[in-house]
């Protein structure tokens, strides 16, 4: 009908409502902070700056807020295959795995409260943690004992966000 205002809709996230501190802006905050961290990156920077051209990181960094929105916003808008470019990267171990979790952790300690740096953090373990199981059986790894990368396995500031 015309002239009704949609009702307002409560973003869920693990059973309990999504922080209202957490929109667009702040997920754009926590891409760029983290990919600025990952292109100085000594281990990381080589990786990334090898895939992607210095022209490319701006459309790249849009894609990375579209997913985040997507995974936390529950907004439509990314709509792409996140894993099929990592199957690629032949040099990914774990050592990566857990550098790109520390720098993760880092970033949104920094720039989020710690509610919503935990939210951040624990779908970024979950992603991980996929990503290390698909890629170990796509080179036909034994990943069963492949255990989760957790909080006590980041080093991260007394004062950081933790869950």
């Amino acid at each position: 009908m015309r002239g009704r205002r949609a009702p307002e809709r409560t973003v869920i996230i693990d059973g309990k409502p999504l922080p209202e501190v957490l929109d667009e802006a702040m997920i754009r905050d926590v891409v760029h902070g983290f990919y600025d961290r990952i292109r100085k990156d000594p281990l990381l920077g080589p990786v990334f700056n090898s895939r992607i051209a210095a022209d490319d990181w701006p459309r790249h960094l849009q894609r990375m807020c579209d997913f985040w929105s997507a995974t936390l916003l529950r907004t439509a808008r990314y709509q792409g295959r996140p894993l099929p470019p990592h199957l690629a990267i032949p040099e990914i171990e774990e050592r990566h795995f857990r550098r790109w979790l520390q720098l993760f952790a880092e970033t949104v300690d920094a720039l989020c409260p710690e509610k919503v740096a935990s939210l951040f953090l624990d779908r970024a373990m979950r992603i991980a943690h996929s990503f290390r199981l698909a890629i170990g059986f796509h080179r036909g790894e034994d990943t069963t004992g492949l255990c989760p990368i957790g909080y006590a396995d980041l080093a991260r500031p007394a004062n950081g966000a933790k869950p």
